[in-house]
């Protein structure tokens, strides 16, 4: 329905039917937060240039006032909507809206930018639409003279309209980065002082356990109890190797990049010395050693990576003597590693998934739990990381290799 504004006595334009939607969509931009920028300049000279007008614009329409976001030809930064020859144009935002002559159109032959200083005669615009669809605003020429566009100028104006587009849109890109990064910085700085705070928190009982059998461990030797001292040297070996992983969770929680960066040279077999008593493997449980070698490498991300190799390798093993065998070669290039075992073996289809985010076997272990989906992936995610290779092999009721190879 066309509504004249009695003190102009023009017609104000209608609203699109999407409006909230549309202003909505407009807010997700924070344009107004841009400020001047050289690409929309540049886009403005460039459609004055091809279209021979004086002025050329690219605008945002918002509820009640258009701003243009860069304005060659003119001072003007902002116009009243309802005035607007752009609140005209993103009502049909399927073609480009062009006036001829002002002067002689009903919907602007009393608009005071028409009969005032701005002196508006011809004007062609390009509504901005949004791959949500909605319009939000425009490139437009305007001219102080009656004027006709050819197609070839009309064809530029509207690749003109893709480019101011596409630069709208990688704002909106980079303001969702920001905030992202915003939010990922203050994630971070609350996962530093949580592991913090939980290891001081581990760190105090683990302690006391270390003393507690300390104690234990002399009131045994001193009775010859030498089962007993076995077992109490295998908590104190455990008990200490926590707390060397929570000092290591408190260095990599300041510095999460050193987990891969920071390299060591180790010997495999005591790496592994290391790793097997830490493990909950039944008494019967032989677990072994191909061969062992000098490495160079992140010896707290190789931990891990074995660690959760070892464990899925005891809690999914059916047989009475679980048989796990860490299997290493090396050239001039590469480390490769192999965890064996002679469990259930995994069906087909499901190898394929295993290192998926969050898959678990619906299976439970040997020791009736099920997995949480954490490690697989946790160990895909390492050795990618560390610009190496993961696959597996299974065989039904045979068994299951986990190969990996990492980088020298």
């Amino acid at each position: 329905m066309k509504v004249l504004i009695p003190h102009y006595r023009m017609i104000l334009p209608e609203k699109p039917a999407n409006e909230i939607e549309r202003l909505k969509s407009i807010e997700s931009y924070h344009i107004e937060s841009w400020g001047s920028d050289k690409d929309f300049d540049e886009l403005t000279m460039l459609a004055a240039e091809i279209c021979q007008t004086p002025i050329a614009l690219v605008t945002i329409l918002g509820e009640n006032k258009q701003w243009f976001k860069s304005s060659f030809g003119t001072d003007l930064k902002e116009s009243s909507r309802e005035v607007a020859f752009c609140s005209h144009a993103i009502l049909d935002d399927r073609e480009i809206m062009i006036v001829k002559d002002a002067r002689k159109d009903e919907r602007f032959v009393n608009n005071p930018l028409v009969t005032g200083d701005t002196r508006i005669v011809f004007y062609a615009g390009v509504p901005l639409v949004n791959p949500e669809g909605y319009a939000l605003g425009t490139i437009c020429v305007i001219d102080h003279e009656e004027k006709e566009l050819s197609k070839n100028q009309l064809n530029a104006l509207r690749i003109l309209g893709k480019q101011a587009l596409h630069q709208i849109e990688l704002r909106r890109k980079l303001k969702e980065l920001e905030t992202a990064n915003t939010a990922l910085v203050e994630a971070n700085t609350f996962i530093e002082k949580f592991a913090h705070r939980v290891a001081h928190d581990i760190k105090n009982p683990l302690t006391s356990i270390i003393m507690s059998a300390d104690s234990i461990q002399k009131k045994f030797q001193s009775e010859g109890d030498e089962r007993s001292v076995r077992l109490i040297n295998i908590a104190l070996r455990s008990a200490k190797n926590l707390v060397t992983y929570v000092d290591n969770m408190l260095d990599y929680s300041k510095k999460p990049s050193s987990l891969l960066s920071a390299h060591e040279t180790f010997e495999l077999h005591e790496l592994f010395e290391k790793i097997v008593p830490m493990l909950n493997a039944p008494q019967e449980c032989k677990i072994s050693l191909s061969n062992s070698a000098q490495i160079k490498s992140s010896r707290i991300a190789l931990e891990q990576i074995l660690l959760n190799l070892f464990s899925n390798a005891i809690r999914y093993n059916n047989k009475s003597q679980p048989e796990i065998h860490l299997g290493f070669k090396e050239d001039q290039h590469q480390y490769y590693f192999s965890v064996s075992d002679n469990g259930r073996g995994i069906e087909k289809d499901l190898l394929e998934r295993i290192f998926e985010e969050g898959f678990t076997s619906a299976e439970k272990d040997r020791f009736g739990k099920k997995g949480n989906g954490l490690g697989l992936d946790a160990v895909s995610s390492l050795v990618k990381k560390m610009q190496g290779k993961i696959h597996a092999f299974s065989e039904i009721e045979k068994g299951t290799t986990i190969s990996f190879s990492l980088p020298r």
